[in-house]
């Protein structure tokens, strides 16, 4: 009788499920990580975990929501309720769909749009850098069809580079490790965290130095590092702007080389023989000493000082020493570098060498009102430090509007020259703001507002106490991310309603058939435009836009930290066993 048709075997039927049910139970909770040795879809390691917080410890923040999701055959993602700045938010979001969809048309598999020819360049390594660094404004703009479609393309980067091609090594953390690790947090998408651990392990090399400052630039193939413009040197911001990336990076891993590599560059500051906090620009990658005496917040430095808030912010406000390099930092650019015009009494921020103050103002420098706006809303600090920074965010802030507001474009210059208050009997320091709001404190206040915000109105022409040497507009985020900030910490509607006309502004003025581009001139409206967009428009400036004028706090600042690229990463507490294999101090 054939076995399968036979009554006995039914007898054993019951048996088999049980022990299929038995092993099944045993694989699933019997073993304590089943997936310890499994690998990524695109083939990579799977490195163990590191072990669980432990009990009461508080986790890090929940992935990010972003715009509700709309039940099946309901409105788009992005709908809610209109008002007048989900409005603007919409007209933000817009703009950004015509950028991105115009480069991923004309330059779709490079760097950057070229956005009056509608042609591209690839001057960032050629990765298809404006798709990874627009990757976490999609999801803040609910744009998630967009961000699907780049999934496949990233679980196919390699980050390879040809013999002889170097990656710099600031630029390819901020701008594509940051990408990624933001939209990572975003998103939950693991292909993207698999991609930072690669990217990030890939940069390493550049740490191999002799007091670990970074070179400029590195093969990610072969390890090969070379130096830059500046030779054996690094600029302060390219040694002190890594540390938010590679630290979330090292939380999200456990690899303690992420986080070994860039806090031993923080060690190398706080020990370093600094006068009065005035980091310099300049540093020996072979000394791991200065090389200049010059002091700034523009160019060479911006981020740095960023970073140095920032990274106590990130790790939940637990990393002492980064907090006190920032108070030393805030000291000594609130006695060094704050100027006042003679004659509409802006506030400005410069540079400043042993032979004295140059009055440049930078652009970049814009970014220092919302700093030191965050650093008085989060820090522990005695009243009277408080109210001073936030007198110099509200100061500077308003330069920055001005000088956006002073031209017929309504878009402000890259660089200017502030004209200087000569020094004479009543102006003993030369127009120094600190000084002046100690002598307006002696005199008990009169007018009850501090020297540099008087807010001068807007002045097309004539002297306007500073003229451009740099007269072009290149997209650039930071005025913007200053207004972003102010609002989010003062609730002061002022900030949206200028960054409302610094926004039309951009549509009149800079807007092509295939996306945005960089303005030569700000005088003279219509503006002659540079065939440019870099990809910090879409990464920066319209997204701050949009968090300015959206009415939900998206990226609530308690719990998120943007880096300066605006990736924000989010808040974590590193654990006691973390604190431990990383050096951390537990208390």
């Amino acid at each position: 009788m054939d076995f399968f048709r036979s009554k006995r075997v039914y007898r054993f039927i019951p048996l088999g499920a049980a022990a299929t049910i038995l092993l099944w139970v045993f694989a699933h909770y019997g073993v304590s990580d089943h997936s310890l040795y499994s690998s990524y879809p695109d083939g990579g390691h799977h490195y163990p975990p590191p072990p669980p917080p432990p009990p009461g410890q508080r986790p890090p923040p929940p992935p990010f929501a972003g715009p509700p999701r709309p039940p099946p055959g309901g409105p788009p993602a992005h709908a809610r309720p209109a008002t007048t700045w989900s409005e603007r938010a919409d007209a933000v979001r817009d703009a950004f769909l015509h950028a991105y969809h115009g480069y991923l048309r004309h330059a779709g598999e490079h760097d950057e749009l070229l956005p009056v020819s509608e042609g591209f360049v690839d001057n960032f390594n050629g990765w298809r850098l404006t798709l990874v660094d627009s990757l976490d404004t999609m999801l803040i703009m609910g744009l998630e069809d967009e961000f699907r479609e780049t999934i496949p393309i990233l679980a196919n980067m390699t980050f390879a580079l040809p013999e002889g091609k170097f990656a710099p090594f600031f630029e390819t953390v901020i701008r594509y490790l940051g990408g990624l690790l933001s939209a990572y947090a975003l998103s939950g998408e693991p292909i993207l965290l698999s991609r930072a651990d690669d990217l990030g392990a890939m940069l390493l090399p550049a740490f191999n130095t002799t007091h670990g400052l970074p070179m400029y630039a590195v093969n990610t193939v072969s390890g090969m590092t070379r130096t830059g413009w500046t030779g054996s040197d690094i600029l302060w911001a390219e040694a002190l702007s890594c540390q938010l990336e590679y630290k979330y990076l090292a939380h999200l891993t456990g690899r303690r080389e992420y986080f070994d590599r860039v806090e031993r560059i923080m060690d190398l500051m706080n020990e370093a023989d600094v006068k009065d906090g005035r980091f310099a620009t300049k540093w020996s990658v072979t000394t791991g000493r200065p090389t200049n005496h010059q002091f700034s917040v523009g160019a060479f430095a911006d981020s740095a000082h960023e970073y140095l808030l920032k990274q106590w912010l990130l790790t939940a406000q637990s990393e002492s020493k980064a907090r006190d390099l920032y108070l030393r930092d805030v000291d000594a650019i609130l006695s060094n570098l704050l100027y006042i015009t003679p004659n509409r009494e802006l506030l400005y921020v410069t540079d400043t060498t042993p032979t004295g103050p140059s009055h440049a103002f930078e652009h970049l420098s814009c970014f220092l009102p919302g700093l030191l706006a965050l650093g008085a809303h989060t820090l522990p600090l005695p009243s009277r430090d408080r109210e001073r920074q936030q007198w110099a965010a509200e100061g500077l802030a308003y330069t920055c509007w001005i000088t956006y507001a002073d031209h017929e474009t309504g878009l402000g210059p890259d660089v200017m020259s502030m004209t200087r208050m000569p020094v004479d009997s009543e102006h003993p320091h030369g127009g120094r703001w600190l000084a002046l709001v100690e002598e307006w404190e002696k005199k008990g206040r009169p007018g009850r507002v501090p020297p540099g915000l008087k807010q001068a109105p807007p002045q097309l022409s004539g002297d306007r106490d500073y003229h451009a040497t740099r007269d072009d507009y290149l997209l650039r985020p930071e005025t913007v991310e200053s207004f972003y900030i102010m609002w989010k910490t003062t609730g002061d509607e002022v900030w949206r309603e200028r960054g409302w006309a610094v926004f039309r502004a951009i549509e009149k003025e800079a807007k092509t058939k295939s996306g945005y581009a960089s303005v030569a001139s700000v005088e003279k409206s219509p503006a002659r435009l540079k065939n440019e967009m870099p990809s910090f428009f879409t990464a920066e400036t319209l997204k701050y836009l949009y968090l300015l004028f959206e009415d939900r706090d998206l990226i609530p600042l308690d719990r998120w930290v943007f880096n300066t690229e605006a990736h924000p990463l989010p808040i974590f507490e590193w654990a006691d066993w973390e604190k431990k294999r990383y050096g951390i101090p537990l208390a």
